[in-house]
């Protein structure tokens, strides 16, 4: 417990002045945290098969492009088309001349679809940092409340496994318990934060539906470490694991967030 929290402290008297400061600083961090991220994907060898030196490279030059690149002030234009052509035409032409199995399609398929989960995840990031500064709070609340009072709940009165096979610890009634605080409290901060001209009912709908979605990020990326039979992505980070670990439900809210913003003005 102690160097868990050591960890957290040591993390957060980083992350929250590069946060506050913004601009090249925030970016930098970010992709610095990417570069991480996805240096823990390469690792999961039950996945793919070791890359070529020049294609990890590649690799994680296409990330960098994806996470800094023309990044706007909406998720409209965060990711730059010119970074997606260079990352595909550079990633699968090499596998036509790969003969003996060193790099296969389905490597660079893996690879493509890491680079693109990580990228344009921390691309939104840079992207909603710029367009409301407070907003990440709200999403990163979600996250925190929910896995928090999750694990609280469920140790007290856990009985019904969601998914033994994938994380034998989380119960339904950890999950109910925690996206009903975590939307709680991630409500009231929006509220009182970032807008109050919103209808009530649908801010607690979308933070709901965000809570649940987050929960389902955490079971995927654990989903991925039963699969490579590892414990945690890495160890950068004493008692709390890598950066994929400490990252998987807010990457799932992010994305749903998105998504729902863009059905809300594709509709309006």
């Amino acid at each position: 417990m102690k160097k868990r929290v050591i960890s957290a402290v040591l993390v957060l008297t980083i992350v929250i002045p590069l946060y506050l400061l913004g601009g090249i600083w925030f970016r930098l961090g970010v992709a610095l945290i990417a570069a991480q991220g996805f240096r823990e994907t390469l690792k999961l060898k039950e996945s793919h098969h070791p890359y070529p030196g020049f294609i990890t490279a590649l690799g994680f030059v296409g990330v960098e492009l994806l996470v800094l690149i023309n990044n706007g002030s909406s998720v409209f234009m965060g990711v730059s088309l010119l970074a997606l052509s260079l990352i595909f035409l550079c990633l699968l032409i090499p596998t036509i001349f790969d003969s003996e199995g060193k790099y296969t399609t389905r490597d660079a398929f893996y690879l493509i679809g890491t680079m693109l989960l990580i990228g344009v995840f921390f691309n939104l990031l840079i992207t909603f940092r710029m367009a409301e500064k407070w907003l990440l709070v709200y999403l990163f609340l979600i996250s925190i409340m929910t896995d928090t009072f999750a694990y609280f709940v469920g140790s007290l009165i856990g009985k019904h496994k969601i998914a033994p096979k994938v994380s034998p610890k989380k119960s339904l009634e950890g999950c109910i318990g925690g996206a009903i605080v975590g939307t709680a409290i991630a409500s009231i901060y929006y509220y009182n934060v970032l807008s109050s001209n919103i209808n009530i009912w649908a801010l607690i709908g979308m933070t709901l539906f965000l809570s649940t979605l987050g929960q389902l990020g955490d079971l995927f990326f654990s989903k991925i470490k039963r699969e490579n039979g590892i414990k945690d992505f890495s160890n950068i980070m004493p008692g709390h694991g890598g950066v994929l670990d400490r990252l998987d439900s807010i990457t799932f809210i992010t994305y749903g967030y998105v998504l729902l913003i863009t059905l809300i003005q594709l509709f309006r």
